[in-house]
C-alpha cells in the first residue's frame, strides 16, 4: 500500500536547477584540473553551495556528496535525515547508511560501485566535518584508494559568485546595514549588550523586505566598555557607560549568503579608541585601493602592513587581512587575505575585511568593509560610512 505524504511548506532549494547544474560543472571541471578521479564534499557550508540542503544532519557522521565526470552527484547520507535531504536539496540519486559505524562501509561500498577503489579521490581533509577516523573507516574497505587533500577546490571554484549569488549578497548587506543603523540609532549609556542584540534582531525580523523571512542574523559580537577587548565574544547582560567604547561585528545572511561588517561607536569621549578609530579609517582606505583583478590575495595583506608599518603602530594589528564570503562567513579552506597567499583575485568574487585593531590598551576597535572585486577595482556593498559613531 502506497502512502501519500502531505505537502510540507516552507521547503525546497533557493535556486533554479540551473544555477546548481552550474556549480556542478565548474567545480568538475576543477576536479579535471587537479587530475582526481572524484571528489567527496563533506564541508556542511560547500554542501549547501552544491546541493541547497546545509548539510546539518551531518553532525553524527559525514553527509558526502560524491562528484564523478560523467555523470549526476551522489550524495551519502544518514537515512534518519533522508527526508529532509531531498526536501531541502536537489540531489536526485540519495543512499542512506543507518549508524555512525555504517558510514565507512556505505561510503566504500558507493565509490566500488563507480569503480573509484582504487582512483585517486579528492576529500576535504581540512575542513570541519570531516575526521581522520572517517577517512580510515573508508580506507579500512579500499586499502587502495587514493586520498589526495581537495579542500580547497570548492572554495575557488565558489568565490566567484553569479549574478543571482551577488543578489543573495546585496540584499544581506541591505539588511547588515539595517543592524547597524539600529545599533547606532540605540547606543546610550545604561543599555545591555543583550538588550543590544535583541534590539538588532527584531529590527531583521520586522523589515517589510524581509516579509518572507529568509534573511537572518549570522554571528553577531556586540561588545561594550572593556568588554571590547574579548574577541568574538558573547552578548551578555554588561551595560556600556559614559565615555566608552563600543564594537559591532555582526553580519545578516540571505539563503546561507552572509554579509558581515565591522563597526565602532563611542559612548561620549574615549581617546584612545577616536585614535586608534583614526587609524583604522586610513587603513581601510588603503586595503581597498589595493583589492583589484589581477592582484593576489597576499599583495593585498600586504599594503595594509606595509601602511601601518609607515604609521609605526603596526602591532595593534594582529590577524589577517580579510576572507572570501558568500556561503557562511568563513569556511576552512576558502581564500584568506594573509600574509604570502597567492590566490589571484577576479571579478566576481566578494571579500569581507574585519579591519579590526587592537589598541594600546587592549580594545578592539574597527571599521571593515564588504567587497565586491569588479574589473575596476572594488565595490563596497555597504552603504553605511566608516567613520566612528559617537553617541
Amino acid at each position: 500500500m502506497t502512502v501519500q505524504l502531505p505537502t510540507i511548506p516552507m521547503t525546497g532549494v533557493p535556486f533554479a536547477p540551473a544555477e546548481y547544474e552550474r556549480r556542478h560543472q565548474k567545480v568538475l571541471e576543477a576536479v579535471a584540473s587537479a587530475n582526481l578521479d572524484a571528489l567527496v564534499v563533506t564541508a556542511h557550508g560547500h554542501l549547501r553551495y552544491l546541493s541547497g540542503y546545509d548539510g546539518s544532519g551531518g553532525y553524527f557522521a559525514p553527509f558526502p556528496l560524491i562528484l564523478v565526470p560523467g555523470r549526476r552527484p551522489i550524495f551519502v547520507v544518514r537515512e534518519y535525515d533522508e527526508q529532509s535531504v531531498r526536501a531541502y536539496g536537489c540531489i536526485d540519486e540519495i543512499v542512506t547508511y543507518t549508524h555512525q559505524l555504517d558510514f565507512g562501509v556505505v561510503c566504500a561500498d558507493v565509490l566500488r560501485r563507480l569503480g573509484l577503489q582504487n582512483k585517486r579521490i579528492g576529500f576535504e581533509l581540512s575542513c570541519w566535518n570531516l575526521a581522520p577516523a572517517d577517512i580510515s573507516a573508508v580506507q579500512a574497505q579500499l586499502p587502495d584508494l587514493r586520498v589526495v587533500d581537495a579542500s580547497r577546490l570548492v572554495p575557488l571554484v565558489a568565490a566567484v559568485k553569479s549574478e543571482i549569488e551577488l543578489q543573495c549578497m546585496r540584499d544581506a548587506m541591505r539588511m547588515t546595514d539595517v543592524v547597524v543603523r539600529t545599533f547606532q540609532k540605540s547606543l546610550r549609556a545604561g543599555i545591555s549588550e543583550v538588550e543590544m542584540l535583541q534590539l538588532v534582531a527584531a529590527a531583521v525580523a520586522e523589515d517589510p523586505s524581509n516579509a518572507e523571512g529568509e534573511i537572518d542574523i549570522s554571528l553577531p559580537t556586540i561588545l561594550f566598555g572593556e568588554r571590547t577587548k574579548l574577541p568574538h565574544g558573547p552578548a551578555s547582560r554588561h551595560a556600556i557607560k559614559d565615555n566608552e567604547p563600543a564594537f559591532l561585528e555582526i553580519g545578516t545572511s540571505k539563503y546561507g549568503y552572509a554579509a558581515g561588517i565591522v563597526r565602532s561607536a563611542v559612548v561620549g569621549r574615549h581617546p584612545e579608541a577616536e585614535s586608534t578609530h583614526a587609524l583604522a579609517e586610513d587603513l581601510i582606505e588603503t586595503l581597498v585601493a589595493a583589492v583589484k583583478p589581477g592582484a593576489t590575495a597576499g599583495e593585498v595583506d600586504a599594503a595594509g602592513r606595509e601602511m601601518l608599518k609607515k604609521s609605526g603602530r603596526q602591532r595593534l594589528f594582529r590577524q589577517r587581512t580579510g576572507y572570501q564570503t558568500g556561503m557562511n562567513w568563513s569556511e576552512r579552506g576558502n581564500m584568506s587575505l594573509e600574509p604570502n597567499a597567492t590566490d589571484i583575485l577576479k571579478p566576481g568574487m566578494t571579500l569581507h575585511i574585519p579591519n579590526i585593531l587592537r589598541s594600546e590598551s587592549g580594545y578592539l576597535i574597527g571599521t571593515g568593509a564588504q567587497l565586491l572585486v569588479t574589473e575596476f577595482g572594488a565595490e563596497r556593498l555597504s552603504s553605511t560610512p566608516n567613520t566612528l559613531h559617537r553617541a
